[in-house]
């Protein structure tokens, strides 16, 4: 199950108060965004902090409405949030008095589509996809952050969305920790078939996952390029695809396009470059 996504111009401006004189002033987070996400397809949005890749989010999963333009999903304007779309964020929001079992039940409860057994096998077969099932009946505490995401992610997949949206959600983790569910995620992707929009500031993170990276520009933000990335991350199972000479190509593209940000902006992706 997938489903197309499409930003028709949008313009996202928001009333903030001024460092000295606190008056109320608009902050023009977003600007003429123009984006379109195909059925199936995994994309990378990268950026520098502030940008408006949070803003993107926020706005396809129907927790904000744009000041104006259009955000679709399957042709119908999107108007607030639904069971179509699902959101992995950086934090695990995992409850801690809940199993990882009853975790992702959580989710399926409240669809109201599920019996109790039905909800059980659906977490189970989700949890299994995750390479979670010998940690079924264990509590977020006895988790490490891998796992505690990878229950997020379970959790989110469960109710079989057509999109699923992922806010930075490996950045709190160790770097090998990282990498290990970079490649699990493509290869959940390659299972369910599910639209996925990968929300990050690392490029080489962008790289690895994305059948597409955009490019945002900031202050407003805007797309500023779509790159197409073809890399056959079948063959990470025998090498590493990120030390490939393609790979390093397609690294050194989206960080020239990011470099062209003013100085100022560019702080935290030096940083991960």
């Amino acid at each position: 199950m997938s489903s197309s996504i499409e930003l028709r111009d949008v313009s996202q401006v928001f009333a903030v108060r001024g460092d000295e004189d606190r008056q109320l002033r608009d902050f023009v987070a977003l600007q003429g965004v123009d984006l379109t996400v195909a059925p199936g397809e995994l994309l990378a949005l990268v950026g520098p902090s502030g940008c408006g890749k949070s803003t993107v989010l926020d706005l396809v999963a129907g927790l904000t409405r744009p000041t104006s333009g259009r955000v679709l999903v399957d042709g119908e304007e999107i108007t607030g949030p639904g069971l179509d779309r699902s959101v992995v964020f950086q934090q695990y929001t995992l409850l801690p008095w809940r199993t990882a079992t009853a975790n992702v039940e959580l989710a399926l409860e409240a669809t109201g589509r599920y019996t109790r057994a039905e909800r059980r096998e659906r977490a189970r077969e989700h949890l299994e996809l995750v390479g979670l099932t010998e940690f079924a009946h264990r509590y977020p505490h006895e988790l490490s952050g891998g796992m505690k995401q990878r229950v997020a992610i379970a959790r989110s997949l469960s109710y079989e969305p057509g999109v699923l949206l992922m806010d930075e959600p490996f950045g709190a983790l160790d770097a090998q920790t990282r990498e290990r569910l970079q490649e699990e995620l493509v290869g959940i992707w390659e299972r369910t078939g599910t639209t996925i929009v990968f929300i990050t500031h690392d490029i080489e993170e962008a790289v690895f996952l994305g059948q597409r990276v955009a490019v945002m520009s900031s202050r407003p933000g805007r797309v500023k390029e779509v790159v197409d990335i073809d890399l056959d991350r079948s063959a990470a199972v025998e090498s590493d695809i990120r030390s490939t000479p393609e790979f390093a190509a397609y690294r050194h593209h989206v960080w020239a396009s990011l470099r062209q940000q003013p100085a100022r902006r560019l702080e935290e992706v030096e940083r991960v470059a």
